[in-house]
């Protein structure tokens, strides 16, 4: 697996940017949520669905979302705007397994009323807890230059 980026050239990202990157992903999720919803409505007669069925597909379809991007390029489209990037501590692009781990532990980073981010205002690898739990870290881009 090649390495994403040489590491002279990256940063931590900030708080800020991660929950910014977070906030227009998660416009994208509902879209995604409502596509799902609108099948899982047509397939259903066009009645109301629930039940564990419905809610595993909701719950797949958000991860599957995240994982498509973070092991591709390890950026989200929110990622890309905020120029943030996913990826091992080594720099190495995220596999499916890493991903998951990185998916399940941030539901329960947001779960806890977000202190699983706010943990990294107190860590000394300025790391989130679902950094910490998949050996993943999230890197400011640098701008790029002008040609």
């Amino acid at each position: 697996m090649p390495k994403i980026y040489d590491q002279t050239d990256v940063m931590q990202a900030s708080l800020f940017k991660r929950l910014a990157a977070f906030v227009y992903d998660l416009m994208v999720v509902i879209a995604v949520l409502f596509a799902v919803s609108a099948v899982g409505v047509a397939i259903n007669d066009g009645e109301a669905v629930d039940g564990p069925l419905y809610k595993s597909a909701l719950f797949l379809a958000v991860f599957l979302f995240n994982g498509y991007f973070w092991t591709r390029s390890g950026q989200t489209i929110g990622m890309m705007a905020w120029r943030l990037r996913v990826q091992t501590i080594e720099g190495y692009s995220l596999s499916w397994g890493h991903a998951l781990k990185r998916f399940l532990m941030a539901i329960i980073s947001i779960a806890v009323g977000g202190l699983g981010y706010w943990w990294m205002l107190f860590s000394d690898q300025r790391m989130t807890w679902h950094d910490m739990v998949s050996s993943t870290r999230v890197v400011q881009l640098p701008k790029r230059k002008k040609d």
